[in-house]
């Protein structure tokens, strides 16, 4: 019970794998679920019979365990992330293995967008190319805390430290362009298992930890808002019993901050004040909660607060404003419509809105921002401006990714067109 206990404590890491085509993201997956004994004996052994029918000449071929994901991408899968689940005795992983083709961007934003990490795979021989510009602004624009730069095909260049550095010195020139505070760079070979679980002997060089001891130790609880108190309600829990005649809970998963029994809230919209009586969990009553948890908050008055409402601190409220600045990533094959009309989901909040303004276009490649081309396209990045038909409570995405993301949906085909970011 103890072991069990444990493991569900543990804390999580989700992080996401990107990089140009054929970088080997899939052999690197590979590569760290085979080394850290994350996988079947039965798996291991239909990938070594997949190998030999296939011929490869270095025996077990890694890349064949994502392979089968890659399948469901070529039969047209919509948003094909494949998501990989694995343990180690300090932490659980959550993999999001996004594509490499430039018309897939938008599967990368959807993979990345709840990641503590990107892993961004650059090609030893090629260094830094127009893929992993845009896989890195992506990454930035998404404010991913962490990202590790793995140097990978390390064994085709010799293990040459000075072809590393010069790798080095490019991307730390492009990331000094673009908002990233934890930026990590390791030399590896995925094929041949250099410094992805264990250290490499050819390259005595790098004094740094593999890619799993940073997986394992990066911080990560800094990483969620724990000022702003933030408590979208999804659901009011009436049970309706005689046990529990009277109670009224609110029911959510909290975006950011520290709630405790007795703190005073405000509820938006209304601008009302209550103070907490009680919190609960599935298991059962505790004194104070904190993001990401799920609860159900009582509180001491009558009020009327229901889905999409807001429970906040009084003196620690967001911007509540029906007119929004987005830089969005679009998502449908349909341009964006200027003065278009579109569904805005944001926390659990669901109002409608009319895209007022088409600001600029972003040049993902060179950062430049294109003022004159305003058609925004499938996989196109822009700043737009919006307006909804009910205010939104909202901080800027930089503070809180939580509040301060949202998505825009069709109203004709209810498909997921827009994933936005407030300014």
């Amino acid at each position: 019970m103890k072991k069990k206990d444990a493991y569900l404590d543990m804390d999580m890491l989700r992080f996401t794998t990107a990089g140009s085509v054929d970088d080997g993201k899939s052999t690197l997956i590979g590569r760290m679920l085979y080394d850290s004994k994350s996988i079947f004996q039965d798996q291991i052994e239909a990938i070594e019979r997949a190998s030999a029918k296939m011929g490869g000449e270095e025996g077990i071929n890694l890349a064949l365990l994502t392979d089968g994901l890659r399948a469901e991408r070529e039969q047209g899968i919509t948003i094909d992330v494949a998501y990989r689940y694995f343990a180690t005795p300090k932490r659980k992983f959550i993999i999001a293995d996004t594509p490499g083709h430039i018309q897939y961007t938008r599967n990368m934003v959807t993979g990345a967008s709840t990641a503590n990490l990107a892993i961004i795979l650059v090609d030893a021989r090629h260094g830094l190319v127009e893929q992993t510009s845009r896989h890195a602004f992506i990454a930035s624009l998404l404010k991913i805390p962490h990202i590790v730069f793995c140097i990978n095909k390390m064994d085709l260049v010799d293990y040459k430290e000075d072809r590393f550095e010069e790798i080095r010195a490019q991307l730390q020139a492009f990331c000094s362009k673009l908002e990233v505070n934890d930026v990590r760079f390791i030399p590896i070979s995925a094929l041949k298992g250099d410094n992805v679980v264990n250290k490499s002997k050819k390259m005595n060089w790098y004094q740094g930890g593999t890619l799993m001891y940073t997986l394992e130790n990066v911080h990560i609880s800094g990483d969620y808002n724990h000022v702003d108190c933030r408590f979208p309600v999804q659901y009011v829990v009436r049970p309706q019993t005689d046990e529990f005649h009277d109670f009224r809970g609110y029911a959510g998963r909290i975006a950011s901050g520290v709630y405790k029994k007795g703190d005073e809230v405000m509820l938006l919209p209304s601008g009302f004040t209550s103070k907490i009586s009680a919190i609960h969990t599935f298991d059962g009553e505790i004194e104070e909660a904190f993001a990401p948890m799920s609860v159900t908050i009582e509180i001491e008055d009558d009020l009327d607060l229901s889905r999409g409402d807001m429970m906040v601190r009084s003196n620690n409220a967001p911007t509540v404003s029906q007119d929004l600045d987005l830089m969005v990533c679009w998502m449908s094959e349909k341009p964006l419509q200027p003065n278009g009309k579109y569904y805005v989901k944001h926390t659990t909040r669901d109002v409608r809105c009319v895209v007022k303004d088409i600001k600029y276009k972003v040049n993902i490649n060179n950062l430049h921002r294109l003022e004159d081309d305003k058609e925004i396209k499938l996989n196109d990045i822009a700043r737009i401006s919006i307006r909804t038909t009910k205010p939104l409570f909202y901080d800027r995405y930089s503070r809180n990714r939580i509040t301060g993301s949202l998505i825009l949906i069709d109203e004709g085909t209810n498909e997921t067109v827009g994933a936005g970011m407030i300014i």
